[in-house]
């Protein structure tokens, strides 16, 4: 290896490591005081004629694993390496009101921390919620509209 080729490897070695101490030495995640925040896309999902038939076409071209509900896609989380995850893939019947009082084929679900604290603060910003809170065995859910009139569901995955 030439003298630089060296240096240049030396740098970038060099900045990862420097990068790596600053975001360890500065703990960038909230602690449970701090604001709530998005941690991740919980799920997408869309609207399409035949949900049954979409999830075997996706099951038998793409290889995804579907159930009645879609499909998880399992992962782990970036904080905690060791903490399992999912994000879910659902298709719903076009004439689902499911995504109501939005028009769009499409919904997005967020991955949320604090749910109870971030619907507040959402309140307090004059954001459109629709419904009330909704807990289940698997976490807490709420709906809202972003500006547009797209709906939006939020979930605070349960704890493990």
């Amino acid at each position: 290896m030439t003298k630089k080729n060296l240096t240049f490897l030396a740098a970038i070695a060099l900045s990862f490591f420097s990068g790596f101490a600053l975001k360890t030495s500065f703990n960038l995640q909230p602690t449970s005081g701090h604001m709530k925040k998005v941690t991740g896309i919980g799920g997408i999902f869309f609207k399409c004629k035949d949900p049954k038939n979409m999830r075997e076409w996706y099951q038998q071209n793409l290889g995804l694993e579907t159930n009645p509900y879609g499909a998880s896609f399992e992962w782990y989380e970036a904080p905690d390496s060791s903490k399992k995850a999912s994000t879910q893939w659902t298709p719903f019947k076009e004439d689902t009101q499911y995504f109501a009082p939005s028009s769009k084929d499409f919904m997005i679900n967020y991955r949320v921390e604090n749910l109870e604290a971030l619907v507040q603060s959402l309140k307090e910003n004059g954001v459109t919620v629709l419904d009330d809170l909704e807990s289940y065995d698997y976490g807490k859910f709420i709906h809202i509209l972003d500006p547009e009139g797209n709906k939006i569901e939020l979930w605070e995955p349960a704890a493990e």
